[in-house]
């Protein structure tokens, strides 16, 4: 368990624009930060981040909360691990007892992989700085590729020793469950004979191992590199596709690069884990590898959260760069903006930069980065030679690629560039663009058809349904019980009266009181209790909390929120950020300024209370309605009709009060 003053530190301490500033790219907004989502696959800026009230939501997925409930969504962290990446990162020391035993075989399933992982990690790293075959087979290697100690201590790289099951043995003896071994990929497990019985063996024995870090730093799995010269083994190998594990999904030195990736506003991508690293170690650490794979669309959108800025970077000899390029058409189809860098022949990015000074590497990269198309362009060129068929291909194909880019303006650029370079009239390109986006368009209009007769039948029913008022009434007072409910206000209370010619008139009188009172006295005087479970949960919360603080306190939304269950808290965080969805559409550079909440709480504290008693009362109203017509007796009948007409007089007056005009 972490102690209670540890984990209130860490909520006083942590600033959520920093942290998920580390995963996504934040752009001022007011007084607001916004972004892509995380949780979707947009292109348009829908996740607000509000510093004020240290709460996020994302109107995309509708989730939302405080800092810890980010890392739990975003990193699948449980609420003890986010705690302990928060103290990590804002240099805070955690209080708890150590886990035993049994509270690691408790641990739930990816927790426990999670564990045998990190486990792992230290246990290579271990190896590699302690044992005589480490130092002489691991060390020796990383420091012949360069790498310093403060740079292989960072990477946390390691080595599994050459032995058929030590770390298997060790792993066991620190009471780490063979089921996850397993399922990491860490240990293999093979039947013997169909005895029964069976042996284990270390998947990654005698590798130098490089651990692969998720966006948070957690490790997800490992690359090894065989040392040995065994020709049937692979040369490297990757722990393979697990609950925490997804290759398509990671990016190898994400978790080291994305701040750096974040202040230059770009991100360079090559192939292995040495270059990676030996970027990092000269100075250039906005660099990722897809470790060998293909580039899939999740790894860019990884990237995209960061930048929308991606340099390619090649090897000088790279065999089938072509083939390569088929890369560049998925990132150009995320929407991201591509540059292509290639090496001297004979060197790539690891030997170049371990070669050259950091300006020198610096300046090589910003002198040979080309856009795509250029170079795309006198690759291809170059292959077609003059061959007018081959010609032909060519064009197509850069074409093809122009295609995939969704933004119109980018394309008609891109192909204005594609004819000055392949020395044809822009009118051939743009018809061969319209050709190859035909049939997609076509796809698209037959979807959009399909939506807008979904969307016409939707509508007409929708005709007949109405909005739900107490909903709303009800979301509207719990917003300004967050929000303004310890602030002291005067309000206009009414006071039903009758005047010197027997008519009931409405009588302002002023008083001063608290939002939250005001809000709790107009409730308990009308008996009125909030219908919505979920409302009726926040406001016993809110006034519990409001009651029981000291007079002088300030009501802290982070502090508040930050006590309450997953579900409240997203419920709560809603509520907050529902008027942040507009702050998305910039309504200020149209010239239109929305009135701000602040200037009148009392009068929309008054207002939200009036609508919601008028709006009971026209419920009471139809109830009795209803009750005449199946009333029988004459008596009961007239009973019920005086009713109703009070109701209607109380329900005209309050309506005048509201500036309201009924028929």
């Amino acid at each position: 368990m972490i102690a209670k003053t540890t984990i209130d530190l860490v909520y006083e301490t942590a600033r959520l624009e920093e942290v998920i500033g580390d995963f996504v790219q934040l752009k001022k907004s007011g007084s607001n930060f916004k972004g892509l989502s995380p949780f979707t696959d947009e292109r348009t800026p829908s996740f607000m981040v509000s510093p004020v009230k240290q709460i996020w939501k994302d109107f995309s997925s509708g989730k939302g909360g405080n800092v810890v409930a980010f890392l739990m969504e975003h990193e699948h962290f449980s609420y003890p691990e986010a705690i302990k990446y928060l103290a990590k990162k804002y240099n805070i020391e955690v209080e708890e007892t150590e886990q035993t035993n049994e509270q690691k075989e408790q641990a739930n399933e990816r927790e426990s992989m999670y564990l045998v992982s990190e486990y792992a990690q230290q246990y290579f790293a271990d190896m590699l700085w302690t044992s005589e075959l480490g130092k002489a087979i691991g060390l020796t290697y990383f420091k012949e590729r360069g790498f310093t100690e403060a740079t292989t201590k960072k990477f946390g790289l390691g080595y599994c020793l050459d032995q058929w099951d030590g770390f298997t043995k060790a792993a066991l003896e620190a009471a780490y469950q063979l089921t996850y071994l397993e399922k990491t990929g860490l240990t293999i497990v093979k039947e013997q004979d169909g005895s029964g019985a069976t042996k284990t063996f270390d998947r990654f024995k005698g590798r130098v191992m490089f651990p692969i870090h998720s966006m948070s730093g957690r490790v997800l799995g490992f690359g090894g590199r065989i040392l040995g010269n065994d020709k049937k083994a692979a040369k490297y190998l990757n722990s393979p596709e697990s609950d925490i594990y997804h290759k398509s999904k990671v990016l190898y030195g994400i978790y080291f690069a994305k701040q750096a990736i974040a202040k230059e506003d770009n991100c360079y991508l090559v192939e292995g884990y040495t270059d990676v690293i030996q970027f990092f170690q000269r100075g250039v650490q906005n660099v990722v590898s897809s470790s060998g794979t293909a580039l899939t669309p999740e790894q860019i959108r990884l990237v995209s959260r960061l930048t929308k800025n991606i340099t390619v970077l090649f090897d000088g000899d790279a065999a089938g760069l072509r083939a390569s390029l088929r890369g560049i058409d998925l990132i150009l189809e995320q929407g991201m903006n591509v540059k292509i860098c290639t090496f001297p022949e004979g060197e790539d990015p690891d030997s170049f930069a371990k070669n050259n000074s950091l300006d020198e590497l610096r300046e090589y990269l910003e002198k040979n980065a080309k856009d795509f198309i250029q170079f795309k362009a006198s690759l291809l060129v170059q292959e077609a030679n003059n061959d007018p068929i081959k010609r032909a291909e060519t064009v197509r194909d850069i074409v093809n690629s122009i295609a995939k880019i969704p933004d119109a303006i980018k394309r008609e650029i891109y192909v204005q560039e594609c004819a000055q370079i392949m020395n044809m009239t822009e009118a051939v390109l743009f018809s061969t663009l319209a050709q190859i986006t035909k049939k997609d368009l076509a796809n698209a209009k037959k979807e959009q058809q399909k939506e807008q007769k979904a969307f016409d039948v939707v509508k007409n029913e929708a005709v007949a349904d109405k909005v739900d008022v107490q909903y709303l009434l009800e979301r509207k007072i719990i917003e300004l019980l967050l929000l303004y409910g310890n602030r002291k206000e005067t309000f206009e209370d009414l006071v039903l009266k009758e005047n010197e010619a027997g008519e009931l008139v409405l009588e302002p009188e002023e008083m001063e009181a608290k939002v939250y009172e005001k809000v709790y006295l107009d409730l308990q005087e009308d008996e009125i209790e909030l219908s919505n479970t979920a409302f009726k949960e926040l406001y016993h919360k809110i006034m519990d909390k409001l009651n029981t603080s000291a007079p002088d306190d300030s009501f802290s939304i982070k502090g508040f929120l930050a006590e309450l269950d997953q579900e409240s808290m997203t419920e709560a965080s809603s509520i907050l950020m529902e008027e942040e969805r507009y702050v998305l559409h910039d309504w200020e550079r149209k010239d239109i300024y929305p009135k701000q909440k602040e200037v009148g709480v009392a009068q929309l504290v008054g207002e939200t209370i009036l609508t919601l008693r008028c709006n009971l009362i026209k419920g009471r109203i139809a109830q009795l309605q209803q009750a005449t017509q199946e009333e029988k007796e004459d008596v009961g009948n007239t009973e019920i009709l005086e009713e109703i007409m009070n109701y209607l007089q109380l329900n005209k007056l309050l309506n005048a009060k509201l500036n309201r005009v009924l028929s």
